[in-house]
């Protein structure tokens, strides 16, 4: 490739895409709300992610855009930031749309986030791209929006992609630092009945799926999950052997709501069985480094 456009690619997941791709393409553009610079073959360039001020004529003659953008998920959710993570979803999405279709060569592929999340809890069926059951809570309507705006525009030049993407677990940021603090403390028994089912992804794989569906030219929405989920209980299990803690007290309910509200974030993003495999990336023979949990967290 010659040219990669990562839209909000500061954060965690811009982060690790930006150095698994670094030797990969020429040119590296990151759409930024800091200063625009320029470091090796990485081009930051700011943007508001709402009107245009220059930014969109990057997106001329590019091979790959990736929209990572988005407010995080943990927080509380009160009206202002429910209000804030939809809009911030929503409205990049748009202007990205726009951008594109006034490109006189647009990017060939675009890679939108989504969320694995879009499917509702479930402890026994197993959610896939074809068969999934999606709801009406926040987070499902919040994806359900996200992702009709994102193909309700129709863009001929330019193949679309939903990345439904669970947990990445990664050594620099995302869930797992504070899940190994926590089991290190002591406190890394099971959380809620444990009964829940985590869907997760190793880093790695999380950047070498992003580059399969780029080089199968895979279209539509696809789960960017591992394929095997694993319950709460089983799943801290796994931190606790990894960082060798001599006890795991379990976490209640109830002591997770008060924490909750303390720390400031919401128990569905721990307490949701999210219970999703990767089919089509399967079914395509996607080959993962990191398919089970305990190697996973061996090589982090």
């Amino acid at each position: 490739m010659k040219k990669m456009i990562i839209a909000a690619g500061t954060g965690f997941l811009g982060s690790i895409l930006s150095e698994h791709f670094k030797n990969k393409v020429d040119e590296i553009v990151i759409l930024t709300r800091g200063k625009s610079r320029t470091t090796g073959n990485i081009k930051y360039v700011h943007w508001n992610a709402r009107t245009f001020s220059g930014w969109e004529t990057e997106l001329e003659n590019s091979d790959v855009l990736i929209n990572l953008a988005g407010k995080s998920v943990n927080c509380r959710y009160n009206e202002q930031n429910k209000n804030e993570i939809m809009a911030s979803r929503l409205n990049s999405t748009a202007i990205l749309n726009k951008a594109v279709l006034q490109c006189k060569n647009p990017p060939k592929h675009w890679l939108n986030s989504s969320t694995a999340t879009i499917y509702k809890g479930s402890y026994h069926k197993q959610m896939d791209e074809i068969n999934g059951d999606k709801g009406f809570d926040f987070s499902m309507k919040v994806a359900r929006a996200w992702e009709k705006v994102f193909f309700r525009t129709e863009t001929p030049q330019t193949l679309k992609t939903a990345l439904r993407t669970s947990i990445v677990l990664g050594k620099n940021g995302g869930a797992y630092p504070m899940l190994r603090k926590l089991a290190k403390l002591g406190m890394g028994g099971k959380q809620g009945n444990g009964r829940q089912y985590v869907s997760w992804i190793h880093e790695h794989d999380f950047a070498r799926a992003i580059e399969f569906v780029i080089n199968t030219q895979t279209e539509g929405v696809i789960n960017i999950v591992s394929p095997t989920p694993i319950r709460n209980n089983n799943f801290m299990k796994a931190i606790v052997k990894q960082v060798k803690a001599s006890f795991a007290i379990p976490v209640s309910k109830t002591m997770l709501e008060i924490g909750a509200k303390i720390i400031g974030t919401e128990t569905e993003l721990i307490l949701k069985s999210r219970n999703v495999i990767p089919k089509r990336l399967q079914e395509n023979s996607f080959t993962f480094t990191y398919p089970e949990l305990s190697t996973a967290l061996q090589n982090l």
